[in-house]
């Protein structure tokens, strides 16, 4: 996401705006989620046909909202049905950047700037030019930004497309649990960590803290005695933590003041989190580099002198992990 959009007013406790791009990828003869009318889906919002080639996928592996979709991509084996563009680390006020590419332009959709293809479907478009966005490539046009539902299609709406192995990451047998995990990792950790971070008060950020550590004390006991959120096998509910957890101590712990203590001082989390890490499809999403150099140097209300730490030691995340 634009993070650098989402500060908040003096002495407010930070609300993420969660107004997105509504529309869906439908395979259109796949039968409806019906769990989806709970969870925040709009029923009447438009549709695009699934169709292989027809999509690209721009995702910055810096932010943690757009790593979610290129790992489920990389788990249900779309690589050769929705091509990937990933812009540098840093952005300004206007837009995520394709910098990283040759002459700074992404080379499939031609554009220096995403913002370019929100504004090919939205004139002047108000609100944060945010990562993961699904564009149109032959138009150039974004498609939907709404990140809970594009791993959620990729998986639902794209199943013709999956590889053979591909993992269930939604099953059915453990939907509804399943969900109301999801909920509790995303308001209390995945946007927990940025309710302290961005915090417009001591108070806010006290409550911020309380709320932050009381949901990976929950989750280091959940964690104990089962190897992944849902039990034996990966889920989107891991994916949806696993991002989290990979920036905790390169970012959040010293940037966001989530300090109560450090993701390796956790025995059952950091197990798990290396566990995923060395899972194909995890750890080769993870850049460091890319993740410090984004909050330390786009975050200047936080950051201002923009300086980015060297540490911590990341050699551990390919420490035996002892979950198997």
């Amino acid at each position: 996401m634009a993070d650098a959009a989402t500060y908040t007013d003096k002495g407010k406790p930070f609300e993420r705006d969660m107004t997105y791009i509504p529309d869906r990828l439908r395979a259109g003869d796949e039968p409806a989620d019906p769990l989806e009318g709970a969870y925040g889906a709009d029923p009447d919002a438009p549709s695009w046909p699934v169709e292989p080639g027809r999509y690209r996928l721009v995702a910055a592996k810096a932010c943690p909202w757009a790593n979610r979709a290129i790992i489920v991509r990389n788990l249900l084996g779309l690589e050769d049905v929705i091509s990937l563009g990933m812009p540098g680390p840093t952005h300004d006020a206007r837009s995520w950047t394709f910098d990283l590419d040759p002459g700074g332009v992404d080379p499939v959709l031609g554009i220096e700037r995403l913002q370019e293809a929100y504004f090919n479907r939205v004139p002047d478009y108000p609100r944060g030019i945010t990562v993961p966005a699904i564009v149109e490539v032959e138009t150039v046009k974004v498609v939907t930004n709404d990140f809970p539902w594009i791993t959620h299609d990729f998986f639902f709406e794209w199943r013709e497309h999956h590889r053979a192995d591909a993992p269930d990451l939604w099953p059915a047998d453990s939907r509804e649990e399943m969900e109301a995990v999801m909920k509790r990792v995303f308001t209390e950790v995945n946007n927990g960590v940025y309710r302290c971070g961005f915090a417009g008060s001591q108070e806010a950020y006290d409550a911020a803290y309380e709320r932050l550590f009381a949901a990976l004390d929950w989750l280091e006991k959940r964690l104990t005695d089962r190897r992944y959120l849902m039990g034996e096998a990966i889920t989107e509910a891991d994916v949806r933590l696993f991002t989290t957890l990979a920036r905790f101590d390169a970012v959040y712990h010293g940037h966001f003041k989530c300090n109560r203590n450090k993701l390796i001082e956790m025995p059952a989390l950091w197990g798990y989190a290396r566990d995923l890490f060395q899972t194909p499809g995890f750890g080769e999403t993870i850049d460091f580099e890319q993740i410090k150099a984004h909050y330390y140097r786009v975050h200047t209300d936080v950051n201002p002198t923009g300086i980015v730490p060297q540490g911590p030691d990341e050699s551990g995340w390919t420490t035996p992990h002892g979950r198997g």
